[in-house]
């Protein structure tokens, strides 16, 4: 039976499982239904109700009862040897995939957006290494809409991202807050500005990540939320890489939006400034995003639920 539906094509009570061959080999096991019952911290009739359903299941009596013992019948004789080979095929799943869950071995590969792949991803990766020193890693650093693209055309399984996307097809979920951060040359005129407001950044010339950035995209939407055009912005430069933008920053080319956690170095080192801007705020979410239909492999199910209990700020 499957699905609930009998071989005469009867609705049974309950399909075939391996609970309730459990209990039968219980049952067989301690001679009776009281004993199995205690064994198992299940009550009498739950016990009675199971082995009942697997008798109708089979439309055969697997027990001979009478008021001081219970014996198997021929049918209970036949499944008692494939009841206990189911039991012990479970323990030795249970054992196999315990072992390998604590070794933790086998191969993450994953994509992240360029922000996340360069300056991020690297500070938690070491961490993660050092707790799953068994699994090897793979990255493809790329912008956002390739991500997806990729995603898209099982060439990737997995992926961090930088800016939310809509997709009916993709599991999204946040994982980390960040947020994008002014940056100027040490400096820059703006460094010199008190409670500096949103037109006074606007004035001067910007360096930014292409089109299709996941960073470049949360800019923009912000910009657009606080009431400005980002067609109206005074574009210098687009370049590919964070690492490309801090370098023209720190040579004085513009300014640009970047995220925090991707410029504390440079920051610290006096190279470049990051700046408040009055009453605004860039703030962003980063997400692991990857096929619904896609049945991730167990380094990357292991690499998520890292990113879901750790504080990964620490690292950052």
């Amino acid at each position: 039976m499957y699905n609930g539906i009998s071989r005469k094509g009867e609705y049974a009570i309950m399909p075939l499982n391996f609970h309730q061959l459990h209990i039968f080999h219980t049952v067989a096991e301690r001679g009776s239904f009281s004993a199995a019952a205690q064994a198992l911290y299940m009550t009498q009739p739950a016990v009675t109700m199971q082995v009942q359903s697997l008798e109708e299941y089979f439309g055969s009596k697997l027990f001979m009862r009478s008021s001081k013992k219970i014996e198997l019948t021929e049918a209970g004789k036949v499944l008692l040897p494939y009841a206990k080979r189911s039991i012990e095929l479970i323990r030795e799943t249970d054992q196999a995939m315990t072992s390998f869950t604590q070794q933790q071995k086998g191969r993450l590969t994953l994509g992240a957006s360029l922000t996340i792949g360069e300056s991020i991803l690297p500070r938690w990766l070491g961490p993660f290494g050092k707790e799953y020193p068994n699994i090897g890693i793979s990255m493809k650093v790329m912008n956002t809409s390739h991500l997806i693209e990729e995603l898209e055309t099982h060439q990737l399984q997995f992926a961090i991202i930088e800016a939310l996307i809509e997709h009916p097809d993709l599991h999204i979920e946040a994982v980390m807050e960040d947020e994008l951060m002014l940056v100027t040359p040490a400096d820059h005129p703006l460094t010199e500005k008190t409670n500096l407001q949103l037109e006074d950044v606007l004035e001067y010339p910007f360096i930014l990540r292409e089109q299709g950035s996941g960073t470049r995209q949360v800019m923009e939407e912000k910009l657009m939320e606080n009431g400005y055009n980002p067609q109206q912005l005074k574009i210098v430069m687009e370049l590919g890489s964070t690492g490309a933008i801090k370098s023209a920053v720190e040579a004085g080319l513009g300014i640009s939006f970047l995220s925090l956690s991707s410029v504390k170095h440079e920051a610290a080192l006096g190279l470049i400034r990051t700046l408040p801007i009055e009453n605004v705020t860039f703030k962003r979410q980063f997400y692991s995003v990857y096929l619904k239909s896609t049945l991730l492999p167990i380094a990357a199910v292991t690499f998520l639920n890292f990113l879901r209990e750790r504080d990964l700020r620490q690292w950052l």
